[in-house]
């Protein structure tokens, strides 16, 4: 048992633990943060980095770093430090086409970590982007079976459309879609059933520590951010679209998925599918109730040990 979950009363056998990297878009919207904490406390995960992942750059041309230095926050937030957990810089733009990688610490950090001896099973989640997975199997093409990936993006079958992680970089999608990298895709239609109300927050994170309180007061800062948004956020809810990548590493839902030929992506995100041998996981359920209530639960627990 690590530091990071000493504070639980059990332990997971080392045969069911995996080796994990997170790659988060942290300072894009409110969720990113939810879901760093939730996969930090978790014995299951051998956490092997967090890369900062960029955003686009319609908002601000610094997201990178920008998410970087939300994910310093949230690490010291908890009393956490690098020598913890190391924190990595992810490529600063997407890339530029299909053949050019985006150099950066994160994508060295994925090579690194598929390339080394280590037997356990490596999973890489993405909460935003995909362009250092991509920017790392075209540097090294040989950890294509070394990981798997899990993906929050794209949005509906068959059609697809506009989905803002995958705006960020259609290019890359692209590379990793046509790549043989195990990828598990969850869609728009799934990630944005993690429903949540304020109230619940309220009463389930805000109360504990630092890190409660972080948590609650962001998204409500979020929240009035878009505040003159018609669509979304509705007032009194969110979505916590990035946690399926963390509760599906916890339990994979065997039921709740289908394989399904990769697609490409059109310049405006719709699915062309072209090809029937490159097979992708798709989910179409992710179990709130089990998501959020196990990070629920480890945030209290958390709290209640360093009371």
């Amino acid at each position: 048992m690590n530091k990071m979950t000493s504070f639980l009363p059990y332990d997971v056998p080392w045969q069911k633990k995996i080796r994990l990297i997170v790659n988060t878009d942290a300072k894009n919207e409110a969720d990113d943060q939810f879901a760093i904490v939730h996969a930090l406390l978790t014995p299951r995960f051998n956490i092997k980095g967090i890369i900062a992942a960029h955003f686009g750059t319609k908002r601000t041309q610094t997201s990178m770093m920008e998410s970087y230095e939300e994910c310093q926050h949230v690490l010291s937030l908890l009393g956490f430090t690098e020598e913890d957990v190391s924190l990595y810089k992810g490529a600063e733009k997407a890339m530029p086409d299909e053949k050019t990688p985006v150099p950066s610490e994160g994508a060295e950090l994925i090579i690194r970590e598929a390339m080394s001896d280590d037997p356990s099973p490596l999973y890489v989640i993405f909460l935003g982007t995909i362009t250092d997975l991509a920017s790392a199997y075209l540097k090294e093409p040989r950890i294509a079976d070394k990981l798997t990936a899990v993906w929050i993006g794209g949005n509906k079958y068959p059609e697809g459309g506009a989905e803002f992680n995958l705006s960020n970089d259609i290019h890359a999608a692209n590379v990793v879609m046509a790549s043989p990298i195990p990828l598990w895709q969850v869609p728009r239609t799934v990630y944005t059933t993690i429903r949540v109300s304020l109230a619940e927050l309220a009463l389930k994170v805000r109360p504990y520590g630092e890190i409660g309180k972080y948590l609650f007061d962001q998204m409500i800062e979020c929240n009035n951010f878009h505040a003159g948004n018609p669509r979304f956020p509705k007032g009194e809810m969110w979505s916590l679209g990035d946690s399926p990548a963390v509760s599906l590493l916890l339990d994979h839902h065997d039921y709740a998925y289908e394989e399904r030929p990769a697609p490409r992506f059109t310049e405006d995100m719709h699915y062309v599918h072209v090809q029937t041998d490159r097979m992708i996981r798709v989910y179409h359920y992710c179990d709130p109730r089990f998501t959020l209530e196990d990070m629920f639960s480890k945030i209290a627990l958390f709290h209640a040990s360093r009371q």
